[in-house]
């Protein structure tokens, strides 16, 4: 599938038209609108839009309906979403019929909306809420029923959305029939500006055309990416992609990299926080993609934060800029308009890592010390001036620091980490050292520290565990061997280590870190098929990772036989970038190989790059591959290595039908 995902096949439904078209079309504004072009409302969306849209809960299926509708808006108040800053209940694709009625209006369909539209919007307005609507910039939606889209109807279509009483409209991009996409999305804008309504604009082209180099004065928010899947690849991919676009977006036009999957079951509540913090520091829209009639305690506690929903709906406007990003460690500036900093530190990797920076690297000025507040915790600290974090795997913690002068108020900032591979075989002694640093101007005060595992495994500390005092920059080293029982299953098993100390004013602080050590088992001796092989994590931009098959589509086991340029091979990986899968070596192993190349199952579409990495240094490259070019054969040598990672990146361009292989793909042992 050709894809930047979901909506079916959304993407392969563009047309193929030309500009010549554009008077068939009806794109021609009308003579009484002719005089100078309007520019986008500039009094809309002064912060990034914050509400809830459907699509990425029930899609097109029966559930979407007024009975749906009406109680996401009933929950935003009980629930307290709505004073949390939630405002939009937007309905996305299949709300109409598939054919306009003899005068050529849209018609709401009437079993879905049995009241239609208006009487949908008078609801929801009565909840002091606002009401969105959905439709394409193409002759038909994306949904293959073929619902009507807005090209050639824009202004008789706007009419219709301003009398029902719409307040945001999401205008997509497919069944386009080539029309230049700047003159469609700018004769909307001018559609709605006519009726007189303040309507949000949020354009959905999938960022094909950059529009935030051009939208600003079209739209409120342009989609810069394809859609968002509900698994961490899609994510990650999505938020790289949009992390470089900072300087584009202010108050009234912002980037948007797709809706909020927050509760919807793909991502574990750690990978949602990271999900939610780092929408928030991008000043990214807020849109709620889960079905909130059946979300959890947990889903809406995340939505719910309102220090990060602060960070997200600052009205200064800043979108959060990357400060430092190697080995996977993310740390995001975003300037606020107090002078204070949201500060992200983000754990794109599948083992916990100590990210820092600096009062300074992000963007303060000098100070004695700084006051720095945990978002996620709700709790202050003060800090000399370093800002860091041991982040468990894709985890984020997402700070506000500022020079405010109320600094010693609060007890010092204390950092746990634990040095050491969490990679433990079963039976064997494993020795980790844990550390308790003290981040503060302040020192902290009778420090003891405590390491705990899963029932049945022995957790001993062979060196103190507490100190009486620590100053600043200063740590207390406990030296610990861990063991788990012969006979455990490998697998992920919990770890968590437990500070707790006094400030000087004697307010005691616990602190708790969660960690995860990994029971394994030795590589086989000799060359095995990593097909094979039990891997230690995967991730995959689009559906799961595949064994001997290509990727295929979102669901597992949905792949073909792996295949390129012709050549079909029986075993190996099939994946989609960004991926990354991760193999124990345990220092046994020599070299890895295989044969990669973008699958035919992509016709002539897909760029991607293979990397093999050896703990943490890249070991081996392809550079970029296109489906155009044969497998191409890679070698690494992994002597000594821990853990070997094999990596997919989109080769530049975005993801769309980036279906990678690693065709008989081996390691040596």
């Amino acid at each position: 599938m050709r894809h930047l995902h979901t909506r079916t096949t959304r993407r392969r439904l563009v047309g193929a038209l030309t500009a010549g078209l554009l008077c068939a079309a009806g794109l021609a504004v009308p003579a009484a609108t002719a005089a100078p072009a309007p520019t986008a409302d500039d009094s809309l969306a002064l912060t990034p839009p914050m509400g809830f849209n459907n699509w990425n809960s029930t899609h097109c299926r029966a559930e979407f309906n007024e009975s749906m509708v009406k109680g996401i808006a009933d929950i935003f108040v009980e629930k307290g979403l709505k004073d949390a800053g939630y405002e939009y209940v937007n309905l996305d694709d299949c709300w109409a019929l598939p054919s306009r009625d003899a005068n050529g209006k849209l018609v709401p369909d009437p079993v879905r909306f049995p009241n239609g539209i208006k009487a949908v919007a008078d609801y929801v307005h009565a909840k002091g809420l606002k009401l969105g609507i959905y439709t394409s910039a193409g002759t038909k939606t994306c949904n293959t029923a073929g619902f009507p889209g807005a090209l050639g109807h824009e202004y008789s279509d706007a009419r219709q959305f301003a009398d029902w009483g719409v307040d945001y409209l999401k205008y997509d991009n497919c069944n386009n029939q080539g029309v230049d996409a700047k003159l469609r999305y700018t004769t909307m804008r001018d559609a709605l500006k006519a009726t007189g309504r303040p309507i949000v604009y949020s354009i959905c082209e999938w960022g094909e055309n950059k529009p935030w180099e051009w939208a600003a004065d079209v739209g409120q928010l342009w989609r810069t990416t394809g859609d968002i899947s509900d698994n961490w690849g899609s994510m990650l991919s999505i938020l790289k992609q949009n992390l470089p676009l900072a300087p584009h977006a202010g108050p009234g036009h912002w980037n948007d990299p797709d809706m909020l999957e927050v509760g919807n079951g793909g991502m574990t509540d750690t990978e949602y926080r990271s999900h939610f913090s780092m929408w928030a520091i991008m000043a990214a829209p807020l849109l709620i993609g889960s079905d909130l009639r059946s979300a959890s305690a947990e889903t809406l506690e995340i939505l719910g934060n309102r220090d990060v929903i602060a960070v997200d709906q600052d009205p200064l406007g800043k979108q959060g800029s990357v400060v430092s990003s190697s080995g996977g460690r993310w740390v995001v500036a975003k300037e606020m308009r107090d002078g204070s900093r949201a500060v992200a530190l983000f754990n794109e990797s599948g083992t916990a890592q100590r990210i820092t920076t600096s009062a300074e690297a992000v963007g303060l000025p000098d100070a004695d010390a700084y006051t720095l507040r945990d978002l996620w915790q709700h709790r202050s600290y003060n800090t000399a001036g370093t800002i860091s974090a041991t982040v468990p795997a894709h985890g984020t913690v997402l700070l506000r620091v500022s020079a405010d002068g109320s600094w010693a108020q609060h007890p010092p900032a204390v950092e746990l980490g634990l040095d050491g591979s969490p990679l433990v075989e079963a039976g064997r002694a494993a020795a980790l050292t844990s550390t308790v640093t003290d981040l503060g101007r302040t020192p902290a005060r009778r420090v003891s520290v405590t390491l705990t595992g899963p029932e049945g495994w022995s957790v001993k500390a062979t060196s103190p565990t507490t100190t009486p005092t620590l100053p600043t920059g200063r740590s207390l080293r406990t030296k610990w061997a861990v063991t788990a029982p012969k006979g455990t299953p490998t697998g992920a098993y919990a770890l968590t280590l437990k500070a707790s100390y006094r400030s000087p004013t004697g307010v005691r602080v616990d602190s708790a870190l969660p960690l995860t050590a990994t029971v394994v088992t030795p590589p086989p001796s000799g060359t095995s098929g990593l097909g094979g092989l039990p891997w230690l994590s995967a991730t995959n931009g689009w559906g799961p990772v595949e064994r001997d098959t290509s990727n295929g589509e979102s669901a597992a086991g949905d792949g073909n036989p792996i295949t390129i340029g012709s050549v079909v091979y029986g075993t190996g990986l099939g994946v989609h970038a960004e991926s990354s899968v991760e193999y124990y070596a345990g220092g046994a192993c020599e070299t890895v190989t295989a044969q990669v190349g973008v699958d035919d199952e992509e016709g002539a579409d897909g760029t991607v790059a293979f990397e093999i990495w050896a703990d943490g240094t890249k070991a081996a490259s392809t550079g970029v591959l296109t489906n155009a070019m044969p497998a191409q054969p890679i070698t690494a040598d992994v002597t000594g290595a821990q853990v070997v990672r094999l990596v997919v990146t989109d080769g530049g361009d975005g993801v769309t039908s980036d279906h990678g292989d690693w065709a008989e793909a081996r390691m040596s042992c």
